[in-house]
C-alpha cells in the first residue's frame, strides 16, 4: 500500500508546478546564481599573460591541473579569479570532519545540534582560509617561476593573487551558502556540476570531431555513447538504492490508552562515502606527475622518472592504484561520516530496535557489520565507474571530460536537486489538500 507521500508524489503534475511560486524564485536565484559563477570563471587575473599561461597550461593539461580545471569549469586554463574554485573549502570541511572523530571537543559539539554545526562551520571557513591563502601564494609563486607568465613579478603580484584568488574562493563558498538556503539543492554541489556541465558541450564536439577526422571510428563513437548512457543509469541505479534496517518501537501507554508500536526503516545508502573517494585518488594519483612537469626533465634522477611513468594517466599501475585508493576512501570516509554507535544510542534512546538484536552495543555492532558489507558493492561500484572510463580514455583519447568523476558528479547532483525541487512540489501540494479541507470544514460548520 502506497504510503501519503508516493500518492502526492505521483499527482504531481505542470499545473502543481506552475502555482509553485515560493519554488520557482528559488529557481529563478539558482540560476542567477550560477551565471554570476560562470561570469567569474572569465575574469583574468592582474598582471598576468593570459596567450603564455594558455601555451603553458597545455602540457600540464592532464595531469592535476586538468582535474581541477574541470572542477573549476575551465578557471584555471584562463586563470581566472575563481581558478581555486571551492576546492580549498571541500578540503576545509573533509579535514574538519576528520578532526571530529579525533578531537573529543569538536566530537562534543557535533552532538550539540543546530548551535554545534554553527561553531563547527566556523572552523570550516577559517580553514578554508588559511589553506586558500597557502594555495594562491603556491600558486602566485608558480607563475613566477614560469617564463613569461607575469608580466610585471614581485611582492605586488603575489599579494594581488593572493586576494584576488582567495577573494574568489571565499565569494563561492558564500554563494554556495545563498543557493543552499535561498535556491534549490546543495550549493557547493551545484556550483561544481555548473563547471562539469559547462565543458561537456565542448567535449562532445571533441569526440565527434575526432571521428570526422576519422580518428576515431562510427562504431567506437557509438560504442562510447552506449557505454556512457550505460554508466549514467548505473549510477541512477545505485545511488538511490538503500539497505533498510527494520526498527520497531515498543506499545506505550499515555494515560488511559494504549498506543500500538509503531515500524519504521533506517536507511543505509549503498555508497554512503559519494563522489569523494574519486575525488581523492584522482587528486593524490595525479599530483606526482603535475610536480614532475614543473621540474626540468633532464634533472630528475632515473627511478622518478620511471615511477612519474608509471603512474602517468591511463598505464596500468594507474588503474590498479586508482582503484586501490577509490576501496580505501570509501571505506574511510564512510566510517567517518556515519557512526554505527551514535545510531545505535539513538535509537536506544528513543526506545527503537532492531528485531532479534538487543539495543546497545549489540545493534551497533549489526548496524556496523551491515555497513562494512554494502560499502563493499558501494566501492566496487566506484571502481568499476571510474575505470571503465578511464580505460576508453587512455585507449581512445576521448576528451577527460566524459571520465567516471565527471559523470559521477553531474549525476549526484542531478538527482539530489530533483529530489529537493519534488520535496517542494510535494509540501505545495499538501499545503493545497489542507487548505480545502479547513474551506470544507468551515462550510460544514455553517
Amino acid at each position: 500500500m502506497a504510503s501519503a507521500a508516493e500518492q502526492l508524489a505521483s499527482n504531481l503534475n505542470f499545473s502543481t508546478f506552475a502555482k509553485a511560486e515560493d519554488l520557482k524564485k528559488r529557481l529563478w536565484f539558482t540560476l542567477g546564481a550560477l551565471l554570476v559563477y560562470r561570469l567569474g570563471t572569465y575574469i583574468p587575473l592582474p598582471g598576468l599573460n593570459p596567450a603564455a599561461f594558455a601555451q603553458a597550461f597545455q602540457g600540464q593539461a592532464g595531469g592535476i591541473l586538468g582535474l581541477f580545471n574541470m572542477f573549476s569549469g575551465g578557471a584555471v586554463e584562463r586563470m581566472a579569479i575563481f581558478a581555486l574554485g571551492i576546492m580549498p573549502y571541500i578540503s576545509a570541511s573533509i579535514i574538519v570532519q576528520l578532526m571530529t572523530s579525533v578531537v573529543p571537543a569538536l566530537e562534543q559539539l557535533k552532538k550539540e545540534g543546530e548551535q554545534g554545526r554553527k561553531v563547527i562551520n566556523q572552523y570550516t571557513r577559517y580553514g578554508t582560509v588559511l589553506l586558500g591563502a597557502l594555495q594562491a601564494y603556491g600558486i602566485a609563486v608558480g607563475l613566477e617561476s614560469g617564463s613569461g607568465l607575469v608580466n610585471d613579478p614581485g611582492w605586488f603580484f603575489r599579494i594581488s593573487t593572493v586576494i584576488s584568488l582567495l577573494g574568489g574562493t571565499m565569494f563561492l563558498m558564500w554563494l554556495g551558502e545563498q543557493i543552499t538556503s535561498r535556491g534549490i539543492g546543495n550549493g557547493i554541489s551545484l556550483i561544481i556540476f555548473a563547471g562539469i556541465v559547462a565543458h561537456l558541450p565542448t567535449a562532445l564536439a571533441g569526440t565527434l570531431e575526432l571521428g570526422r577526422t576519422g580518428a576515431l571510428s562510427t562504431p567506437l563513437i557509438l560504442a562510447i555513447i552506449v557505454m556512457v548512457v550505460a554508466v549514467i543509469a548505473l549510477i541512477v541505479f545505485v545511488e538511490r538504492a538503500q539497505r533498510r534496517l527494520l526498527i520497531q518501537y515498543p506499545k506505550r501507554q499515555v494515560g488511559n490508552r494504549m498506543f500500538q508500536g509503531d515500524t519504521s526503516h533506517l536507511p543505509l545508502k549503498l555508497n554512503t562515502s559519494g563522489v569523494i573517494p574519486a575525488i581523492f585518488a584522482s587528486s593524490l594519483l595525479l599530483l606526482p606527475a603535475t610536480l614532475a612537469g614543473f621540474v626540468n626533465a633532464a634533472t630528475l634522477p632515473g627511478w622518478a622518472t620511471t615511477i612519474v611513468g608509471a603512474l602517468a594517466h591511463g598505464q596500468p599501475l594507474y588503474m590498479v592504484f586508482y582503484g586501490a585508493m577509490i576501496a580505501f576512501f570509501a571505506f574511510f570516509y564512510t566510517a567517518i561520516v556515519f557512526n554505527p554507535k551514535d545510531t545505535a544510542d539513538n535509537l536506544k534512546k528513543h526506545g527503537g530496535f532492531i528485531p532479534g538484536i538487543r539495543p546497545g552495543e549489540r545493534t551497533a555492532e549489526y548496524i556496523d557489520y551491515v555497513l562494512t558489507r554494502i560499502t563493499v558493492i558501494g566501492a566496487i561500484y566506484l571502481i568499476f565507474v571510474c575505470i571503465l572510463p578511464e580505460i576508453l580514455i587512455s585507449q581512445t583519447g576521448v576528451p577527460f571530460y566524459l571520465g567516471g568523476t565527471s559523470l559521477l558528479i553531474v549525476v549526484s547532483v542531478t538527482l539530489d536537486t530533483v529530489a529537493q525541487i519534488q520535496g517542494h512540489l510535494i509540501a505545495q501540494q499538501y499545503e493545497g489538500l489542507i487548505k480545502k479541507s479547513k474551506l470544507r470544514g468551515g462550510k460544514r460548520g455553517r
